[in-house]
């Protein structure tokens, strides 16, 4: 019994090992292809515990686990020229599902990055295309939904031949290339000084007509009050001539002497006035009377005359 234990062990251990070589597991997130003899012989969508045969040795039996869950690939700095000839750079990323994972290992042996590949340069492709029948602005409008679902459409035969499912496409980022930012911002440059030079150019015109409008009523004022002040003095002298001719008509004596007095105050009332006039003349004849009458000798004509 002894000489066999060891023999016993052995068997256990290989039982062991055949038992927990037939069992595989899978997860929620994981699909199993199961590959007898290079030919695929059961899929597993399932999570739970499956059974094989044991030893995956001459190819027999072999569990290859592909994901369930979506999965997600970038595409990004892609060159695209829009329709106005221009060029931009474009990023955008892919989520797809496996969906037949049967497919998927007939078509790329379950190798994400080869499909990866593949649906990349299908991806490339379709967003040129989209992007050279539409103008820049589109990808900023609503109109960048419709340019995504076109994208996802043109994916699709490509990605279901591949066992995939496209489950969305998104633009993440669309930019001007440096050259094309370059003549954006000289050509927004510009456009932004000539429209200041309008700008200024209207302030300007406005300025004038408005100065223009200002000087014309400050001419009118002005004449209307010169022409007002002129009916004034007018007024005034005319009144003032009222009131010397009335005051004439009530004492003629008294507004002589007054005209005498004013003419007196004018002519010798500067310090710098001399007059020569004969002492007999008409202007002093109020000057040799202590009463104020005039001199009759003044008012008298010469003998001989």
């Amino acid at each position: 019994m002894t000489n066999r234990l060891p023999y016993i062990l052995i068997g256990l251990a290989l039982v062991l090992m055949a038992v927990y070589s037939s069992v595989f597991i899978v997860n929620q997130r994981q699909q199993a292809i199961v590959v007898r003899f290079g030919q695929i012989k059961d899929v597993k969508t399932e999570p739970g515990l499956y059974f094989k045969l044991p030893f995956a040795f001459m190819d027999a039996d072999r569990v290859q686990y592909v994901e369930k869950q979506a999965l997600r690939f970038d595409l990004d700095n892609i060159r695209v020229q829009v329709s106005g000839g221009k060029f931009y750079e474009v990023d955008a990323f892919v989520v797809y599902k496996i969906a037949d994972a049967r497919r998927f290992r007939e078509t790329v042996s379950g190798d994400r990055a080869s499909a990866e590949s593949r649906l990349r340069t299908r991806l490339d492709a379709s967003l040129r295309r989209v992007y050279g029948l539409r103008g820049f602005e589109s990808a900023l409008s609503e109109e960048r939904a419709s340019m995504m679902r076109e994208v996802r459409s043109d994916l699709k035969t490509d990605a279901e031949s591949l066992g995939l499912n496209i489950e969305d496409v998104r633009i993440q980022r669309t930019d001007l290339t440096q050259e094309v930012s370059q003549q954006t911002f000289e050509r927004m440059k510009a456009e932004r000084l000539a429209e200041a030079e309008l700008i200024r150019a209207r302030g300007n015109e406005k300025g004038q007509t408005r100065r223009a409008v200002a000087d014309r009523q400050v001419v009118e004022f002005v004449a209307e009050a010169q022409r007002d002040s002129e009916i004034l003095r007018g007024e005034g002298e005319a009144e003032r001539t009222s009131v010397f001719a009335d005051a004439f008509a009530r004492d003629p004596k008294f507004f002589e002497f007054y005209r005498s007095m004013t003419a007196y105050e004018q002519a010798i009332g500067s310090p710098d006035t001399t007059l020569v006039l004969s002492p007999d003349s008409e202007f002093f004849r109020y000057f040799n009377s202590s009463d104020g009458a005039p001199n009759p000798s003044s008012t008298q004509p010469a003998a001989g005359n």
